[in-house]
Parts: structure tokens; sequence; C-alpha cells
């Protein structure tokens, strides 16, 4: 079985600029609870469908490194990425985008791809008994997070 959820919030900045502060990998940290920020690999230095990178996450004293690969970068719409931890099958993440007239709405997504073994060690790697529950908070909190500094970013600049 499949877990997905998805957490969705308006933002009174266009959907480009938030679009581009989402897709930049490297600053995952300042909205995410969990994830510490990610670095590109193999040459990326930033989103495109096949670009590799990874990420360090953390829960209390727990930590860990995940690998992920965007699947789809369409500026202002779409951007998703898959994530694998020690060669098992994590997570998709997915960001959409509409615009509307006082900004935009972003939807962020999280589709649960763990087998057993991997929900199985997620536990005691993370110190998270229920991922589903944890990421809904989380997810709050990270587009929380983003809408006050793409906001604070649309009265700057």
């Amino acid at each position: 079985m499949t877990d997905q959820l998805s957490v969705t919030l308006e933002m009174a900045a266009p959907a480009e600029r938030v679009w581009a502060m989402v897709s930049d990998l490297t600053r995952m940290g300042e909205w995410s609870p969990e994830n510490e920020g990610s670095v590109w690999l193999r040459g990326a230095t930033g989103p495109h469908p096949g670009a590799k990178f990874s990420g360090a996450n953390r829960n209390g004293k727990k930590k860990w490194k995940t690998a992920g690969t965007v699947v789809d970068a369409e500026p202002g719409r779409l951007f998703t990425f898959r994530i694998t931890a020690v060669g098992f099958k994590v997570a998709e993440w997915r960001y959409e985008f509409e615009a509307i007239p006082s900004g935009c709405r972003v939807t962020e997504t999280w589709i649960d791809q763990r087998g057993t073994i991997a929900k199985t060690l997620g536990t005691p790697v993370s110190g998270v008994p229920d991922r589903a529950a944890h990421n809904r908070a989380t997810m709050e909190k990270t587009l929380e997070r983003l809408k006050a500094a793409a906001e604070s970013t649309s009265i700057s600049g």
C-alpha cells in the first residue's frame, strides 16, 4: 500500500519565485524542520530532470543521509524528486504551483515508496515511528516557513 498525503498553502508571491526557492535544494533546510539542505552531485548545479543530489536530515539527535534525483522541473508549475537511502526507495516529493490572483497556491505531496525493509529500518534510523503523521506536521511547517520567506522576498524584491 502506498501512503500519500498533501498539504496546500496560499502565498502572496509569484509562483515562479516560490518555485525557484523550493527547487534550490541547497536551501531546503531553511524551510524544512527535518532536512538540513542538499548538495548537487555529478556536475549538477541546479534543478533539471535527472539531476542528482545528496540530502542531510535530522530529527533530534538522529541524523541520516539520502540520495535524490529530480524527476520534474517545470518553472512556476511543478518540481518533483525521488529519494532513496542506502539503495532503498524512500519517497517521492512533489511541489505543485498554481498562480492565483493574490500570488500562488503551493501543494506539497509526499508519496511513500518504502518497502517493508525500509519501513522497518526507518524508525530506528530517523526516530520517527509514524512517518505519515510526522511528515504532515513537517510539511505544514515547511510551507509556513516558505510562505514567510517568499512573502518577505516579494516585499523587498
